[in-house]
């Protein structure tokens, strides 16, 4: 089933994740009522009524594209975390994340996106990030490389010699030991800044306009489209113990997606010593 699915063409999803979007996500951009914000656990972790609607949106659009599949989504992980479960599950999986970016959302900034990664048993199969403002739909398939708005990208290599431009982790979601740990990206070798929406770093690292990301959580529906898609643009990741990420968790943080494996190493490196 699953096999046949990727086979055909998957402009479908492309289709849905538009279509969610258009409906309940950009009709709400810079004309939310405050009644339509609610905190999750705390002022920095934010939920609207677009992230719900469209994830609904799309649970619904997505399993009518495939039968039998399932949707762990970001609401309905908060609302129950047993969702979880299905990701080490035999079912096909739809990771969804429908506003990446919520509090760049809010507050009316363009750097938002929508996430949607199709796994089986823990593998990667297929990604999508939508920045609909930025205009911007990049998709990945295992195997089949990275296009953005219909063309091919590649992350490339660094340039020798020149620190490593690195989007890590926002400070407000950070314990004071993962500070100290991301602390060795501010090194000699790299320059940190702390991240906006996950998807859209990803992006940027494969396409080569930054060189790595280094995070220090684990929540599957913020990484899984864009570990896949620097994969396939030709970069690479690791966690720290330099084993690839697993979707359902239980990883050794901090982990980086970087252009090159060259990068991965050093920035494995530099946050060993600082940890």
């Amino acid at each position: 089933m699953i096999d046949e699915f990727l086979a055909g063409d998957l402009g479908a999803v492309e289709k849905a994740v538009r279509a969610a979007v258009a409906e309940e996500v950009m009709p709400r951009f810079r004309q939310l009522a405050a009644h339509e914000i609610v905190e999750k656990q705390g002022p920095h972790d934010l939920v609207t009524t677009a992230d719900r609607l469209a994830e609904e949106h799309l649970t619904d659009a997505l399993t009518k594209l495939l039968p039998g599949s399932v949707v762990v989504g970001e609401e309905a992980v908060h609302a129950d975390p047993a969702v979880l479960t299905a990701l080490g599950g035999d079912a096909p999986v739809w990771i969804v994340d429908p506003v990446d970016g919520t509090r760049q959302f809010v507050h009316g900034d363009p750097g938002f996106s929508t996430l949607v990664t199709l796994a089986h048993r823990e593998e990667l199969l297929a990604s999508w990030t939508y920045a609909p403002v930025l205009d911007l739909m990049a998709i990945a398939r295992r195997g089949g490389g990275a296009l953005l708005n219909g063309e091919p990208i590649h992350s490339g290599s660094p340039e020798p010699g020149a620190a490593l431009h690195v989007a890590i982790s926002h400070f407000d979601f950070t314990t004071d030991a993962e500070k100290r740990t991301l602390s060795g990206l501010r090194a000699p070798g790299a320059e940190a800044r702390p991240c906006g929406s996950a998807g859209l770093e990803y992006l940027n690292v494969a396409r080569g306009l930054l060189d790595a990301v280094a995070f220090t959580w684990e929540n599957a529906w913020d990484h899984a489209a864009g570990l896949l898609l620097v994969d396939e643009a030709g970069g690479a990741h690791s966690t720290l113990d330099g084993k690839p990420f697993r979707i359902s968790g239980g990883n050794a943080l901090p982990f980086t997606a970087a252009r090159d494996e060259g990068a991965v190493r050093h920035i494995l490196g530099l946050l060993a010593d600082a940890g």
